[in-house]
């Protein structure tokens, strides 16, 4: 299975590379990093434009190291990490279907990148022609929760941070 491997590998990190190059470079139909931003606003996430260049730059980079197969499970946990964000910032109130906006997609790549953690990114790959390659259900868990922390503590940093702007900022004078 080297060529179902690379091929996965190849499909999955590419659609992140697009995915960060949407938010990070406006590429492919994208919000740039301005519109990143204010999503990242909206959605409460502050400092709104450090928070869109970490989710751009995460997707990007990330998925790099997955179509390379370079340092994989860090490159995994990163992507896994900007999933279980965007699913409970997002998604998560939307239910599952993604017909309705829910988090199946999100899901599955998540599922996806566990699988190829958990088998390797085979020997097509710059891990494997480093002889660094490591993978196994332990080291797929160990992505995985890396990246639930990863996320959580990302999510409580910018929510506290979204907090205490709001309350440094005045409140407006009402006009009599």
């Amino acid at each position: 299975m080297k060529l179902g491997r690379l091929l996965a590998r190849l499909v999955i990190g590419g659609m992140f590379i697009g995915h960060g190059t949407q938010k990070l470079r406006g590429w492919f139909g994208g919000p740039g990093i301005e519109g990143t931003t204010g999503m990242m606003d909206s959605l409460g996430l502050a400092p709104a434009r450090g928070n869109a260049y970490a989710a751009a730059l995460s997707e990007t980079l990330g998925g790099t190291g997955i179509a390379l197969g370079a340092f994989t499970p860090a490159a995994a946990t990163s992507l896994i990490a900007t999933m279980t964000t965007a699913i409970r910032t997002v998604h998560w109130k939307n239910g599952f279907w993604t017909s309705e906006g829910g988090y199946e997609f999100n899901l599955t790549i998540i599922a996806a990148l566990l699988l190829i953690v958990d088998g390797g990114p085979g020997p097509l790959s710059v891990d494997g022609a480093l002889g660094i390659e490591e993978s196994g259900a332990g080291t797929a868990l160990l992505a995985l929760a890396a990246g639930v922390v990863g996320s959580t503590v990302t999510l409580a940093a910018a929510k506290a941070a979204y907090a205490k702007a709001a309350a440094a900022t005045p409140a407006p004078v009402p006009d009599r």
